[in-house]
């Protein structure tokens, strides 16, 4: 990815390229937009971007398709403080209670986006849990 980028799913693709040397994988012909992010070293997701409607975050006054990052966070109480906020929502794709969906949007700030996948990396990796 060079050159501009004109959406935020694309700078978050870099970004996470850029930092952790993640290149997205698209591992479902059903989701050809389905990009997942895996550490090198333990193969562990740290990040999923889908495109799916707002309705399924529950968002009714909404409409339309929006790309939707979902990391991993072991802190809950920064989890339940940013379900709180404006663009972040309960992981929609797994039921485990500690993955963030993050509307991307424009509601969320690339800074704190980039923050987020910090935290999922650390947290889904191995050598920083021992």
């Amino acid at each position: 990815m060079t050159g501009e980028f004109f959406t935020l799913r694309d700078k978050v693709l870099k970004a996470a390229l850029d930092m952790y040397a993640a290149a997205p994988e698209y591992l479902w012909a059903k989701f050809p937009n389905y990009a997942v992010l895996r550490h090198k070293e333990n193969r562990k997701w740290f990040a999923l971007i889908m495109d799916i409607t707002y309705e399924k975050l529950g968002e009714e006054a909404l409409s339309g398709k929006v790309d939707v990052l979902n990391v991993k966070l072991s802190d809950t109480l920064l989890l339940d403080m940013l379900l709180t906020r404006e663009g972040y929502y309960k992981g929609y794709h797994i039921s485990r209670g500690n993955w963030l969906s993050v509307t991307l949007d424009g509601r969320v700030s690339m800074e704190d986006i980039c923050e987020l996948l910090r935290i999922s990396f650390d947290t889904t990796d191995d050598r920083k849990r021992k």
